[in-house]
């Protein structure tokens, strides 16, 4: 067994007209963007896939683009999470996985289901929800985080819910989303939220130590003394991957704070 589990860095996807000339070389070819972009990060976030579909020939495209041992994670579609009850998403499910993700092999991460903040937990409801997500598409295995934003969440019946089906619940840097540090999954998935394009690294360097720490913490198979767990009850060591995304209102530094947390991060890597 790994001493520890890889630690990954990225940002919300890779186009960003701001990021031309700031993250991306001046007279860098767009088309060319995603290539740098994950030359120099480790993980980016697929977005665009909360509000639309996308064709299996763009996604086998972006497998291509990128180098071995990078992940792309996947928002779900919001066809699937904005309603009021969650088990009635079945067949907007079918339609978000099987669009072509499955193209993306093994760069393809985990998948978010993030919630809007009006949404509330009802155990029964949420149970509902957790039982339909999907563990393997096309023959590939898939792996899930929740993002829940209201403080309705933050409680051990959910901590204990999303353990009970293996799923991760977004770490999440927040100004009014509740923060949840609990292990429930096989992996880690943290939202950094709270940076400023004021700063060139998104996060300060004292802030960005903190983070780095944190997470070599939970790649080592623990949880960090310093974010108060809502369950009493911990999940079991064992070293997990974590996913790190630098995602902040602006977002014009955030490929930078995501270099900044690789560099940090890198020496405590063990690549599986």
């Amino acid at each position: 067994m790994a001493a520890a589990g890889r630690i990954r860095a990225g940002m919300g996807g890779w186009t960003f007209e701001p990021w031309r000339g700031v993250f991306y070389p001046k007279g860098l070819k767009h088309a060319d963007e995603l290539e740098y972009a994950a030359r120099h990060v480790s993980a980016i976030e697929i977005n665009g896939t909360y509000y639309s579909t996308f064709k299996p020939e763009s996604w086998a495209k972006w497998r291509a683009c990128t180098p071995d041992g990078f992940k792309f994670t996947v928002k779900a579609s919001r066809f699937c999470t904005n309603r009021r009850v969650l088990a009635d998403m079945g067949e907007s499910m079918a339609k978000f996985m099987g669009q072509g993700l499955a193209e993306l092999g093994d760069r393809l991460g985990p998948i978010l289901w993030q919630f809007m903040g009006t949404k509330k937990f009802d155990p029964d409801d949420f149970e509902g929800f957790l039982k339909l997500l999907p563990r393997k598409q096309d023959g590939i295995a898939i792996q899930h985080a929740v993002e829940p934003r209201h403080d309705s969440f933050k409680v051990p019946e959910f901590v204990a819910l999303c353990r009970k089906h293996d799923v991760a619940v977004v770490l999440a840097d927040h100004a009014s989303y509740p923060m949840i540090p609990d292990v429930t999954g096989p992996f880690v998935y943290a939202r950094l939220q709270t940076g400023s394009d004021d700063v060139e690294t998104a996060y300060a360097a004292g802030d960005l130590d903190l983070w780095a720490r944190r997470f070599e913490t939970y790649a080592a198979g623990g949880r960090p003394d310093d974010l108060a767990a809502v369950s009493p009850e911990e999940a079991p060591r064992a070293p997990r991957d974590v996913y790190a995304f630098v995602i902040h209102e602006g977002k014009v530094r955030a490929p930078a704070g995501a270099m900044a947390l690789i560099e940090r991060t890198n020496s405590a890597h063990t690549h599986a």
